[in-house]
């Protein structure tokens, strides 16, 4: 429950504070994303991908939407289950779940032929995303894995 809250409240501050910052070449970090990694990492890949569907699908259908539904709640799933996985250590994870979401989504878009996916995209606003989210990754994934592990462990 826990694990729900944390990305709730994400999804709040994403909605609400972060996409309203101008931020260069309209990069801004993914919290929904970081809650996400950091609940998975705590609870593992089940659950992590159980909340990454429901946290994508709740992002898929947040207004407003400029993408194809059910896009988020893919990649989210899948960023959950590997964050869950574990790849190494957990910066490890962190980062490559952070460069994997942005990429994933990105090629899901373009094969299925979305206009606003371009070189352009990938080379300016995609970079600006990943940094942003790696410089507020270690709040927000140490926020949600432990308020996710302590929950698990009552």
């Amino acid at each position: 429950m826990t694990a729900v809250v944390a990305v709730v409240v994400a999804l709040l501050v994403q909605f609400v504070l972060v996409n309203r910052l101008r931020l260069p070449a309209g990069g801004a970090p993914d919290l929904v994303l970081l809650a996400v990694v950091g609940a998975a990492l705590a609870r593992g890949p089940a659950a992590g991908a159980v909340l990454g569907f429901g946290a994508g699908l709740l992002v898929d259908l947040a207004p407003p939407t400029a993408h194809v539904a059910g896009l988020y709640a893919f990649v989210f799933a899948l960023v959950g289950y590997l964050a869950g996985r574990g790849v190494g250590n957990k910066v490890v994870t962190v980062v490559l779940c952070v460069l994997l979401a942005p990429l994933l989504a990105a090629a899901v878009s373009g094969l299925l032929s979305d206009p606003r996916v371009t070189v352009s995209t990938l080379t300016q606003q995609v970079p600006v995303t990943v940094a942003c989210t790696l410089i507020v990754a270690p709040v927000v994934v140490w926020l949600a894995s432990r308020g996710a592990r302590e929950r698990h462990l009552l």
